[in-house]
């Protein structure tokens, strides 16, 4: 019997192993665009907690929201829509109108204590933990507290906090990272822009870079951390830096969407033209850049539901209701095929369908 010789025998496991790295490079991009599809459909409603007489529940009960800031649009149009979600179900909703400053949120607690409010809601991404002295109190004297639109899935809230409306923020990170393999054929070189002050941003790197990997162990990612009060002077200066550094980046990740009017003109000065760029948010200004083709895509949620979700939890909280872990809203992805859809110009609550609005009337029992 003719026995295979060392050189044969190391050509054989030579192709064996690239035979392998093929077909898991092949499942991986299988899997990527899995993702990918999942997330291409306009959502339908699909309630997370039992229907419950919302109007008769919240008839004696009151909800003031204190936002981060209602100089960020995103938190004006996410008032808007929990302000039309508690008028469907007919009770007081007050928005504590702020411009981020720390003093003003302390007003802004003191306040719903002394008009003796039944919930105080922190919204948009006031972290809690900021205000504990004040909401511990505000607790004592019988006010609920929550959080809309803070915590990632993963994270644990507050022992203070009676429920947090959560976001899945590594979900987002998983279709960032898709996206990334997909649109490099498999070898993303990646720059991932993130701001380890915000809360939720730790977790949602974490996927990004996690999924990366699973991807493609080999490929290379860097990660550019920039305080959100330093976007606008470091976000720019470090994505040049960093295509200085390494040319061969070919797709750029900023987590947050409004962070891509700083990376555009990196691109644009270091001549990057060929270097891809897609976020999350849904912000409307960013969806027009999309649409223009400056952003390749963006994944947005409707803030309209996001309001009703939110709304629903506080509702379930002074009801005595378990309260959804989640606000469940759906991600949706936007590109060059449906940006439009999403408005000329955009705004922040179309293309995604209105399933939510019957919906939640029909949980709250207020339409059959």
């Amino acid at each position: 019997m003719r026995t295979m010789t060392p050189a044969l025998a190391a050509l054989t496991m030579t192709t064996a192993t690239l035979l392998a790295a093929q077909g898991a490079r092949a499942d991986a991009m299988a899997e990527a665009k899995a993702v990918i599809a999942e997330h291409r459909a306009i959502p339908e409603f699909a309630p997370l907690g039992e229907p419950f007489d919302a109007a008769a529940c919240m008839a004696d009960k009151s909800v003031f929201s204190i936002p981060v800031s209602m100089a960020i649009p995103f938190n004006v149009e996410l008032q808007k829509a929990m302000q039309r979600a508690a008028e469907d179900v007919g009770f007081t909703y007050t928005t504590w109108e702020n411009q981020g400053a720390s003093d003003s949120w302390i007003q802004g607690v003191n306040q719903a204590v002394a008009q003796e409010y039944s919930l105080v809601d922190l919204a948009g991404g006031l972290n809690p933990e900021m205000l504990a002295p004040q909401l511990q109190e505000a607790k004592q004297a019988g006010l609920a507290v929550t959080t809309t639109h803070l915590y990632d899935e993963s994270q644990e809230q507050a022992g203070f906090v009676d429920a947090s409306a959560k976001v899945d923020y590594r979900r987002a990170g998983e279709i960032l990272a898709a996206w990334a393999f997909v649109e490099t054929e498999g070898a993303p070189n990646v720059l991932i822009i993130g701001s380890d002050d915000v809360l939720p941003s730790i977790p949602f790197v974490e996927q990004i870079r996690e999924s990366l990997s699973s991807y493609c162990p080999d490929c290379k990612q860097q990660y550019l951390n920039v305080p959100v009060n330093e976007w606008a002077t470091r976000i720019q200066s470090g994505t040049q830096s960093a295509l200085l550094a390494d040319p061969g980046i070919n797709y750029i990740l900023p987590i947050y969407d409004s962070m891509t009017q700083f990376v555009t003109p990196a691109l644009r000065i270091a001549g990057a033209d060929g270097v891809g760029m897609a976020s999350y948010n849904g912000t409307p200004f960013v969806l027009d850049m999309v649409r223009e083709g400056t952003v390749s895509m963006d994944v947005g949620e409707s803030l309209g539901w996001a309001g009703y979700a939110a709304v629903d939890a506080q509702m379930r909280v002074l009801c005595g209701l378990e309260v959804p872990e989640s606000l469940g809203i759906p991600l949706l992805i936007f590109d060059k095929d449906n940006a439009q859809t999403a408005g000329v110009p955009a705004d922040f609550d179309s293309g995604y369908g209105d399933s939510h609005v019957a919906g939640f009337r029909k949980l709250w029992g207020l339409e059959g």
